[in-house]
């Protein structure tokens, strides 16, 4: 991945990482960090636990998220690579077969997806302003049957979808330069490009109180390089990649809507 700078945070429950990292950026160009996310939505499936281990990475200087996407597929393959190299005997006990992180991941823009899916199984999904799981699983059945790839790249989700801080594409405003890469049909990572111009949060915040993001802003207001980045689920990861039908199944102690403690 480059030299990039770990950093950790105490109190997860209080920040939103997302803006540490950004800001970090402006001084230290790449940085990542391991830690404990929370779930802030309704939730109670096989993917979703209310405390997950969130692997991220933020990086400036770039020219759009596709520098990002970059990024992010050699990162897997890295983590395919060493996992291959270190761990033999445990992916012969288990059983599982490591993926292949094709040299160019498949990608396909979002609104191209939902026609796909409209097209071939004859259900409304365009206008809707995200995939559904089932659209997921699709469009992972697809990139494997007509790329030969358990990896897929889905970019250009609308802006109203994404947060405040995601850029938009400067010749479809109304949607972002972000995607999620599905593995084996599920969005396994989130990531894109983020607007890094002082004026532009302002307009994007309009109508919101900005006194609770005073420390966010400021750093926005003195000067940041264009920048992005993503975040990897690892339990879903894992999960996905050991063939578990419920991501529980790889987490030593799950956090959900019905269990705090082990």
């Amino acid at each position: 991945m480059g030299n990039y700078v770990n950093f950790r945070l105490g109190n997860y429950g209080n920040v939103h990482t997302q803006f540490y990292k950004q800001i970090m950026v402006g001084a230290l160009e790449r940085v990542y960090e391991v830690g404990p996310a929370f779930r802030a939505e309704p939730h109670n499936t096989a993917r979703h636990l209310a405390q997950y281990t969130s692997l991220d990475a933020e990086l400036g200087f770039i020219e759009d998220h596709t520098d990002v996407m970059a990024v992010l597929r050699e990162t897997l393959s890295g983590m395919i690579e060493l996992v291959t190299s270190r761990c033999t005997r445990d992916i012969e006990l288990i059983g599982i077969e490591l993926p292949q992180v094709p040299d160019d991941i498949p990608s396909v823009r979002f609104s191209q997806a939902q026609e796909m899916i409209e097209t071939a199984t004859g259900t409304r999904v365009i206008g809707e302003p995200d995939l559904s799981p089932s659209d997921e699983r699709w469009v992972g059945d697809w990139a494997h049957r007509e790329h030969g790839s358990d990896f897929v790249f889905v970019v250009g989700y609308p802006m109203i979808k994404r947060p405040f801080y995601t850029h938009p594409d400067s010749t479809q405003p109304e949607f972002s330069n972000s995607f999620d890469l599905l593995f084996r049909g599920i969005e396994l990572v989130t990531g894109g490009q983020r607007l890094h111009r002082y004026e532009e949060y302002l307009n994007a915040l309009s109508g919101t109180e900005l006194a609770p993001l005073d420390g966010y802003l400021a750093a926005f207001r003195h000067g940041m390089p264009p920048h992005g980045g993503f975040a990897i689920g690892l339990e879903r990861w894992v999960a996905r990649i050991a063939g578990a039908e419920n991501v529980r199944e790889v987490t030593l102690f799950p956090r959900d809507l019905t269990r705090l403690t082990p």
